[in-house]
This record gives structure tokens, sequence and C-alpha cells, in this order.
């Protein structure tokens, strides 16, 4: 017996005459590049960052003062003049959390982008290539996985004069590296027995290229979320240094003012404008690095994307609201069948007075 198309359709949907190709709607793979734009987190959360880029970049030449400079506005509270107040000797706050940006923003990406290299490099290779190799990498991801970074770089600015920015950041980054680096490895050993590498292998593709172009871009977010991580630790612990007055008071950034507030007793004070900006500042960095990791996450996974939604689009341009205990049906038309039509026939009596 011979089915015909319009049954077929019916009977399963996207055969027959709706197994016709779609004519490609214009502007949509351009829309597909930018969809994780669209997510709220990763806009809000890179607007900010931009901000703190461009204060990093220009933030010193648009000082309205010199940080170092003195005046006779001592302890005076934000006015037109001095929007964050000044300090104890009259200097003004607004110009040194400008003109901090800078050490924190470029501590901070430098050791992230030494920290990613590293456990890219280390990670992927241990979980590739397996063996003595990989015995070998995940024995010293494990020697500096109990390195501890804050001590070291006490100890090692201790013993200079004076620690730059640049070997912060190194310290950094090279301490920081190892415990990305076994998520890596853990990521790629279950990824290298997947079908598409045994393929790949199979194909006699070459090793660069199977890491390159097949491990990589599924490993992208796990690298993305690394990166933030260290970022944020990064910030976080030349903020903690300048706190504790390891490193060199003579650059500014956000914990050299926390401690000469915290030097010159700005609580007791009451002049809480001295270190208010500067904690604030530390806290919206820290919140759009967040919105950013949360983001990456949500948009490799599927079940976080649409966790909280009470209404989903259906390809067809229809929309159907999810309920407790219902579950919709979806078919190529534009509305959701939420039950099976049954004849009238076919039902018990009962049944049938329900239905009228």
């Amino acid at each position: 017996m011979t089915i015909p198309t319009s049954s077929t359709a019916q009977v399963i949907p996207g055969q027959g005459a709706m197994a016709a190709p779609e004519s490609a709607k214009p502007g949509r793979a351009k829309r597909q590049r930018f969809l994780f734009l669209k997510n709220k987190k990763a806009s809000f959360g890179l607007v900010i960052l931009g901000f703190y880029v461009l204060f990093a970049i220009i933030g010193p030449w648009i000082t309205p003062y010199d940080p170092d400079a003195r005046s006779n506005d001592l302890i005076q509270p934000p006015s037109a003049d001095h929007w964050f107040g000044t300090t104890h000797l009259g200097q003004d706050v607004f110009s040194q959390v400008l003109d901090g940006t800078r050490p924190v923003v470029f501590v901070g990406f430098l050791a992230g982008a030494i920290a990613t290299v590293l456990s890219v490099i280390i990670g992927i290779t241990a979980g590739y290539l397996g063996g003595k190799t990989d015995d070998t990498l995940s024995a010293l991801s494990n020697v500096f996985l109990v390195i501890p970074a804050i001590p070291l770089m006490i100890i090692i600015t201790s013993i200079l004069d004076s620690a730059s920015n640049l070997l912060i950041a190194l310290i950094i980054g090279l301490t920081s590296w190892s415990w990305n680096a076994r998520v890596l490895r853990a990521q790629t050993l279950s990824l290298r027995r997947r079908d598409y590498i045994e393929a790949a292998r199979a194909t006699g593709e070459k090793t660069w290229r199977i890491v390159g172009f097949e491990l990589l871009p599924n490993l992208t977010a796990v690298i993305a979320s690394g990166f933030i991580g260290t970022v944020i630790f990064a910030v976080l612990s030349l903020i903690t240094l300048a706190f504790i007055g390891i490193v060199s008071a003579a650059g500014w950034n956000w914990g050299t003012i926390l401690f000469w507030a915290q030097g010159q007793q700005a609580l007791a004070q009451g002049a809480w404008w001295w270190f208010v900006p500067a904690g604030l500042a530390i806290a919206f960095l820290g919140t759009a690095l967040s919105l950013i990791n949360f983001a990456i996450d949500e948009f490799v996974s599927p079940r976080l994307r649409s966790a909280g939604k009470t209404k989903l689009k259906t390809a067809s341009g229809g929309t159907v609201r999810m309920r407790i205990g219902f579950t919709p049906v979806l078919s190529n038309s534009a509305e959701p069948h939420t039950r099976a039509q049954i004849h009238p026939d076919a039902m018990t009596p009962v049944a049938r007075e329900a239905a009228k």
C-alpha cells in the first residue's frame, strides 16, 4: 500500500512535502555569530570591562590632578572640585583611582594570559599523548599545584628592593596554571576517544591539526573560564600585596589606596570616601568578570541557557508556555498540540459525555 505524501508528513514530521529544505533566511548566519552578545550577562559584563580597559589606557592622561600632588584641602568629602574627596595630604582620590586602574588591569590580564597558555600546552599535551608524557606533566602540575603563590611573592619581593608590576604578573602567571591544566587534561582524556577524533586519526591527520581543529574548539569554554578565574585571582593578589605593604607604595593601584586609608585611620576619621571608591572599583571589576564567566557557561550549556524560562519558541515561530506536569508535543505547525484527537466512537460512554 502506498502512503500518500500528506499522510507521511502527518505521521513523521519533516518527511514528505515537509522535508523540503527551507530557504535560508538572510542574516540568520550573521545573527548566530553574535549569539553570545545577546546574553544579558555577557553584554553587561563586557560593557563594564570595556570601561575598565578604557580607563586603564587613558586613565593616567585624563586625571584632573596629579595623584601625588598635595593641597590644603585635607580630608575633604566629595565635591565639585574633588569628585571622590581628598586624603590626609590633600591628594585627590579620584585621580588616584583612575591612575591605579592601569596596574590592576595590566597585572590581571598578563598573568591570566601566561597561566592560560601554560595550562593549554601542558594540559592538552598530557591528556592527548598519554603514557610517560602524561605522567611527567601530571607530576609537574601536582608540584606547582601546592606552591602557594602569595607567600612566594612575599618572599621574592622582600628580597628585591622594589617589585615591578611585570614581575608580579610573571610570578602569578607561572604559579597559577596547574589547576586549569588538570581540568584541561581531564577534558582532553574524555574527548580523545570520541568518534570524530578517532576518524581524524584514522584518516591520517597530523597531531597538531587534530589538537588545533578538533580538540581546541571543544575546549574553548573551559579555557575562557580558566582565563577569567586567573585574572580575578591575579587582581586580588596584587591588591592584597599592596594592602599589606609588600608592593612598593611609589606607584598607585587600588590596593595602595586602601593601604594608606587603613594606615591613616580613615574609617575612624569618618573619611569613607577614601576607601569606598577603591573598594567599589574592585567589586565592579570582579562582578564584570564573573558575569562573563556565567555567560560563557550558559552559552555552551543549553540546559543552563534555558533554565528559568517559562516560554520557549518553536522553529516555526510559535510560543509554548512550560508548566509543571505539562509536556507539549511540538510539530512544524505554528500551534502546539497538547493532546491527541480521539474519535468519539473510540471513547467510552463516560469519556464521551465528558468531552461534550
